[in-house]
């Protein structure tokens, strides 16, 4: 989320490109289309984040920027030339990278939240404890928060160090206990 994406649409002929379009979740709509003999490009159902990331003549390749999460989903290049119509099917994933805290309570507990992450970040502590508990919460756009709780009360460390893991990060904190 918030980079560029590029679904390439490589042609698979040599012969002269006469339409290219791109659609994404569907059969019958479409986001940008190109037609050669009308040097025409025309856009529907379609962001304006979304455009050619090169001139669809010499390159149709699509590209987002930048990337949302609602962006998700199969997208399908259709090109058209005297050979036949040849279509490449694309998926994009979006990942988005958590916002990571790591605080205490009153209590001696320490607590450290990947927020908002997808997928949702994994959380381990060192010292390793089985003193440590977790929490997930799902939320409606599809990112998750994940927080982990370690107790320290009985401890003897001087700090506690939470380490965060994701495909877009690795984090570590460290608390002074």
């Amino acid at each position: 989320a918030g980079h560029e994406a590029v679904l390439s649409c490589p042609n698979v002929s040599k012969v002269s490109l006469l339409l290219v379009t791109w659609k994404r979740n569907c059969r019958s709509c479409y986001c940008l289309s190109y037609r050669r003999d009308q040097n025409e490009t025309s856009r529907m159902n379609c962001s304006e984040r979304i455009t050619w990331k090169y001139s669809p003549d010499s390159d149709p390749a699509l590209r987002i920027y930048p990337v949302h999460l609602g962006d998700e989903g199969n997208y399908t290049c259709e090109m058209a030339n005297s050979e036949g119509n040849f279509h490449l099917f694309s998926s994009l994933t979006v990942i988005v990278p958590p916002m990571v805290t790591l605080t205490h309570d009153k209590s001696r507990v320490a607590v450290c939240q990947a927020s908002a992450g997808k997928p949702a970040a994994d959380i381990s502590w060192i010292p390793a404890s089985n003193h440590s508990s977790e929490e997930e919460f799902h939320h409606t756009n599809g990112t998750v928060t994940r927080v982990s709780y370690f107790g320290w009360a009985n401890s003897s460390f001087p700090s506690v160090t939470c380490l965060v893991t994701h495909p877009t990060t690795n984090q570590t904190l460290v608390l002074d206990l």
